[in-house]
C-alpha cells in the first residue's frame, strides 16, 4: 500500500520547519519552497569544485538548479557558487559535528521533492558532513545518487606519480602524535600511495614526524590545488620542510609513497 498523502496542515508545518533552517542567502528563491507531493525523493551528492570554479560539471550545475533544496556545509560557500554560475536555490545549513540536527528537517524534504547534499569542497561525505544524512536516506527508502566531480584525494595522487598497486585513503591524519607515529608505523611495508588531508596549522609537526618514522620515503604536499597559489612539492619530508615557509596556509593534501618508491 502506498503512504498517505499528507493534508494541507502537513505541507504548512513543513514549510514552517524549513523557513527555520534556512539561512537567508542572495541564492534563496521563496518559490522553491513550494516541494511537490510524493513518497520518495532523491538525494543527490555532488561533487564541488576544490578551489577554481570552473571545476564543476554540466551534470552537477542542471542538478543544483532542479533540485527543491540544497543542503550545505556552509552556506556561505554554497551561495557564492550557485550565485557564480547563476542558481538560485534554497540552502540549508548541514555541518559537522551538529549535522544530527538537521536530519529530520532535511528526511521531511525528501518526502516530497529532491534534495541535493554539498560540501565546501569536492564530494560530500567523504571526509566532509553527510555520512548521517546518506545512511539515514537509503534508510526511510530514498533514491541516493551520486553526482562525481572534482576531487583533491585523486588529483594528487596523479601529480605525485608513484608507484603501487592502487593508492590508500586515509582522511585526515591523527592529531595526537602518538596515534601520528603508529600510523606511520605501519605504512613501512605498504606498497601503495598513502593519501591524507593535513591542516597548516600541523603541517610541518606531521612532517617532522614522517621524517623521523619513514626517513627514505618520498612523498608529494599538494597545496591549494586549483587555486590561484596551487603548490606540489615532491620529496623527502625532510626535503619537503626545508623548503616550506614560516606560515602555511590553504588547504594541503599529502601523498605517502609505498615501500616500492624507497
Amino acid at each position: 500500500m502506498g503512504k498517505r498523502r499528507p493534508g494541507v496542515g502537513h505541507h504548512l508545518a513543513l514549510q514552517g520547519t524549513l523557513n527555520r533552517g534556512i539561512r537567508e542567502s542572495p541564492c534563496a528563491s521563496p518559490l522553491a519552497l513550494a516541494l511537490p507531493e510524493g513518497s520518495v525523493g532523491t538525494l543527490y551528492l555532488v561533487a564541488t569544485p576544490i578551489g577554481n570554479l570552473e571545476d564543476v560539471t554540466l551534470r552537477a550545475l542542471r542538478v543544483l538548479g532542479e533540485v527543491q533544496l540544497v543542503a550545505a556545509e556552509d552556506t556561505r560557500v554554497a551561495a557564492r557558487l550557485l550565485r557564480h554560475h547563476g542558481i538560485h536555490r534554497p540552502l540549508v545549513s548541514h555541518r559537522a559535528p551538529v549535522e544530527a540536527r538537521s536530519l529530520p528537517r532535511l528526511l521531511e524534504a525528501l518526502e516530497h521533492g529532491n534534495v541535493a547534499l554539498i560540501s565546501d569542497a569536492g564530494t560530500p561525505a567523504v571526509s566532509d558532513p553527510g555520512r548521517l544524512l546518506v545512511a539515514a536516506a537509503w534508510a526511510a527508502g530514498h533514491r541516493v545518487v551520486p553526482i562525481p566531480g572534482p576531487s583533491a584525494v585523486t588529483a594528487a595522487v596523479a601529480a605525485a606519480g608513484f608507484a603501487g598497486p592502487g593508492f590508500r585513503f586515509i582522511g585526515y591524519l591523527p592529531r595526537k602524535l602518538g596515534e601520528l607515529r603508529r600510523l606511520l608505523e605501519s605504512l613501512a611495508e605498504e606498497e601503495a600511495p598513502t593519501v591524507a588531508f593535513e591542516s597548516p596549522h600541523r603541517l610541518r609537526r606531521s612532517l617532522e614526524v614522517v621524517a623521523e618514522v619513514l626517513p627514505r620515503r618520498r612523498l608529494a604536499l599538494a597545496r591549494e590545488l586549483t587555486k590561484l597559489h596551487e603548490e606540489i612539492r615532491r620529496a623527502t619530508a625532510e626535503e619537503v620542510l626545508a623548503g616550506l615557509g614560516e606560515r602555511v596556509r590553504g588547504e594541503v593534501t599529502l601523498v605517502i609513497s609505498g615501500c616500492r618508491d624507497e
